[in-house]
């Protein structure tokens, strides 16, 4: 049985939460991924849970890298629980911004903790490492992965990815100007005429197109790519120039580019390589889900780049969109940088964190009605997202991805 069909057409609720008068508890852990400064509910989400009758509890200093100190979640109305134990004995359901495959280093403790009935709600990376996925389900615990939220309008209130990915373009561009030897603008002086800096954007999502806009604002040369035709109308809308591969539109599911063989990738990378070799900068965030970041920036087209050139590589956690990234780490080749970012949106964790916590509330608000469970599982949002649940990965894709991999069971 692949707990697929059961429940199916009902309402689905824990096991005797009908019949338990206590509210729902929602528990809030302190974040362990590296440099994972974000929490997963701010102090004004808390009043919101509250007023929904659930309650609350935080382990202590869950959100203080982010600006929120433990005294300002007792003031909105939670408990502060100093053992991140005593968070896991307590809580109903779990809050996190990374949870199982998408803190794989980290994740081995939380999973054990996990018990049976409880529910996980956070960023767990099902696609691209199923197996945690598993061990989840295994502890009979109910997981809910925000990143397979469905590209649907009742759904953007709750999306996460596009949230977090606004912020990380505008971070890019940021880092960018503080890096490179140049200065954005087109500047008139006594001293002469500087010319703007020429930024190239590879991939026109919504990480993308916060890129292509801040970099606009600051006075830059900017053009874009992406192999979606649909996208040219929105970066000439910020005023950046449409660069057409004449590779056609591939566009994927959901606004998501689809995965492509290396023959196309190559081909894209030769047209794409003599803009590469006039810019600046090259901001590149193109990524598939589920599957290793498309190499469209070979060492060859590093080399051709200035002294002093910069690529911010926003695909560095799934492998990176240049050959030659490493996460986390700058690499420096010919005098061109290659900056590996990981986690860019939790680098600006205030307001990261805010409208995290906004996704995740209203995604948690859906499951809920006046404190207890109320989960439909016809509703396409819950379809899309729920991954666990009695034990079984209920999730299709996740599911045939364990089938197709043994190593992986």
């Amino acid at each position: 049985m692949d707990g697929l069909s059961a429940g199916q057409n009902e309402t689905y609720s824990l096991t005797g939460a009908a019949a338990d008068p206590k509210p729902l508890v929602v528990g809030v852990l302190r974040e362990t991924f590296r440099d994972e400064h974000r929490v997963a509910l701010v102090p004004a989400s808390v009043r919101v849970l509250k007023k929904a009758n659930l309650s609350v509890v935080v382990q202590a200093g869950a959100g203080t890298l982010a600006g929120f100190v433990d005294a300002d979640y007792v003031a909105a109305g939670a408990e502060v629980l100093a053992d991140r134990n005593d968070v896991f004995a307590r809580a109903d359901i779990l809050l996190q911004v990374r949870t199982a495959g998408a803190n794989a280093d980290e994740a081995g403790p939380d999973i054990a903790s996990l018990r049976t009935g409880q529910a996980v709600i956070g960023l767990s990376n099902p696609l691209g490492r199923p197996e945690f996925t598993k061990r989840v389900a295994e502890r009979g615990a109910m997981a809910f992965a925000l990143e397979l939220l469905p590209r649907i309008t009742r759904a953007q209130s709750m999306d996460v990815l596009s949230s977090q990915a606004s912020i990380a373009g505008y971070k890019a561009v940021l880092l960018a100007g503080e890096r490179s030897p140049k200065m954005f603008p087109m500047m008139m002086t006594a001293a002469g005429t500087i010319t703007a800096a020429k930024v190239l954007v590879i991939g026109a999502g919504v990480a993308g197109l916060q890129a292509i806009a801040t970099a606009r604002r600051l006075g830059a040369v900017v053009k874009a790519t992406d192999v979606r035709s649909v996208a040219k109308d929105d970066v000439q809308s910020l005023g950046a120039r449409f660069i057409d591969t004449g590779l056609g539109d591939n566009a994927g599911g959901g606004s998501y580019a689809k995965g492509m063989d290396a023959e196309f990738y190559q081909r894209q990378q030769t047209a794409l390589s003599p803009v590469i070799t006039e810019s600046d900068i090259v901001i590149t965030t193109a990524a598939v889900p589920g599957r290793t970041a498309p190499r469209l920036v070979s060492a060859e087209m590093i080399r051709s780049m200035s002294p002093g050139s910069l690529v911010i590589d926003l695909a560095a956690e799934q492998g990176g969109n240049c050959e030659l990234t490493r996460p986390w780490e700058t690499v420096v080749e010919n005098g061109v940088s290659i900056i590996g970012c990981v986690n860019l949106s939790a680098s600006v964790p205030f307001h990261a964190s805010q409208m995290f916590s906004r996704n995740v509330t209203a995604f948690l608000l859906l499951l809920v009605k006046d404190g207890h469970w109320a989960i439909d599982r016809e509703d396409e949002i819950v379809q899309g997202t729920l991954v666990t649940l009695d034990g079984q990965v209920v999730h299709p894709k996740v599911h045939e991805l364990l089938a197709t991999n043994p190593g992986e069971r």
